[in-house]
């Protein structure tokens, strides 16, 4: 893909691609690390080099391809980094995100390398680039079985009314795909309270790198055009073996629970492999839930920019030349 390159999109410490899934944003930074990389060794930029940095709440998942859309191909010579750094079955959460984005961000900094933050994780972004102060947070098994006999109605709107009380950031809508997720957000926020964690000698130590200076892009492809990709891109995977991928994973011994809890693909055909529901069914419900999922993801950028984020915002015909 060619790009309408800005060179003022990298003078800051850190350049962040945003979007809805199926809007194009591995192949667009990509692209971007490329123009990055050739301004570098023209003198025109001041750094030895542009790597990338995933936000994606599941593609840190090793054996999970197919149905994270890693498309690990389209990244060719340009380094990435937080792809496939957890097991499948694992409950990896934003705790373990943050240091592990410490970690690169700190490894590229020193290295004189320029970073892309690319994905669809709109909390993993903000949490990272606003600097969330959190604390790691154990299972509480009384507190489960609790909250296990509420319906979803109810347990998204005590999330909501904990967010409210302590006074937070809106919470992220995608946590919503499974009641499992809703539960977990649930019992981060009870522990987290109104301090939101406190703050570590190692957290102190990074702020005096964090990046501070950020240039936000959003890919935002015209409603239809995106719908036309997300329905074309399901069918795709289908035929790429995204079924067989799922049912690889049960077959090691991952529990149905613990791919569920993925949502979305993961989800959907969990229920179809272990005989909850149909491939009809699954079919037509996952291109649904997807579709809801883009709504979200879209809702949750809007979002960022009323919480003081300036985006600017690249459409399917200005992103390309």
């Amino acid at each position: 893909m060619k790009t309408l390159f800005n060179i003022d999109w990298c003078r800051g410490d850190m350049l962040v691609i945003m979007g809805p899934t199926a809007s194009g944003k591995t192949a667009f930074a990509v692209s971007v690390a490329r123009e990055v990389n050739r301004c570098c060794k023209e003198g025109l930029l001041p750094f030895k080099g542009c790597e990338i940095i995933s936000a994606d709440s599941r593609q840190v998942y090793r054996d999970m391809n197919i149905g994270t859309g890693k498309d690990l191909k389209e990244y060719a010579e340009v380094p990435y980094h937080l792809i496939d750094i957890a097991e499948a079955g694992e409950k990896y959460d934003l705790f373990r995100y943050k240091k592990d984005f410490q970690r690169v961000y700190k490894d590229l900094k020193e290295r004189e390398v320029f970073p892309i933050l690319c994905g669809g994780s709109g909390l993993y972004i903000e949490a990272v680039c606003k600097d969330y102060a959190l604390k790691e947070v154990a299972p509480d098994p009384v507190l489960r079985q609790e909250l296990e006999q509420k319906n979803m109605e109810e347990l998204i709107e005590m999330l909501t009314s904990l967010k409210r009380e302590h006074g937070g950031e809106p919470h992220n809508n995608t946590d919503f795909d499974t009641k499992k997720r809703v539960i977990r957000a649930i019992e981060i926020e009870l522990s987290q309270g109104a301090d939101n964690g406190g703050r570590t000698m190692e957290d102190a130590e990074y702020e005096k790198i964090a990046p501070k200076r950020i240039k936000y892009l959003a890919l935002n492809p015209d409603r239809e055009i995106r719908n036309k990709r997300i329905d074309a891109r399901l069918e795709s995977r289908l035929r790429e073996g995204m079924v067989e991928e799922v049912k690889a994973l049960l077959d090691r011994g991952i529990k149905a629970e613990d791919l569920i809890y993925y949502g979305l693909e993961y989800k959907f055909i969990t229920q179809y492999l272990t005989g909850e529901i149909d491939f009809d069914y699954m079919k037509e419900h996952l291109a649904i839930a997807i579709h809801q999922f883009a709504k979200r993801q879209m809702t949750w950028l809007r979002g960022m920019e009323r919480r003081g984020i300036e985006i600017e915002w690249l459409t399917a015909a200005n992103k390309k030349i």
